[in-house]
């Protein structure tokens, strides 16, 4: 990978953790804790637990997304990035451009889903 592409994806990915760190701060300073005897009737106690059950789903895929760009750049730092970690070729730089923290090459990639559409 030329040096110019990844100091780009660097970049990419330093904002893309920045980004994910600030909505997570708006996120936890924001959550508010209701009491259940507030609420006037059942349903909107389940409409106030469903929306804090879809939050709580949005914080753990940014968590799950936020590991996958901390790990993108310790991948940098110790020059093995955009190496598939499946087959070890090259990942793509247009690849590495649509998705920053992409594992592995489009080719190990669409063997994966393969597989996962085979058993599931």
């Amino acid at each position: 990978m030329r040096k110019r592409d990844r100091e780009k994806l660097h970049a990419m990915l330093i904002q893309q953790r920045d980004e994910l760190m600030k909505s997570a701060a708006t996120a936890t300073s924001s959550d508010i804790q209701l009491d259940p005897d507030d609420f006037p009737d059942e349903i909107d106690t389940a409409s106030s637990e469903a929306n804090r059950a879809f939050q709580g789903h949005l914080r753990d895929r940014a968590r799950g997304l936020l590991a996958k760009v901390e790990n993108a750049l310790e991948k940098i730092e110790d020059g093995v990035y955009g190496e598939c970690e499946d087959c070890g070729g090259a990942i793509d730089p247009k690849r590495l451009f649509a998705r920053p923290v992409a594992e592995l090459c489009v080719h190990c990639k669409n063997e994966q889903e393969r597989l996962e559409r085979n058993q599931g």
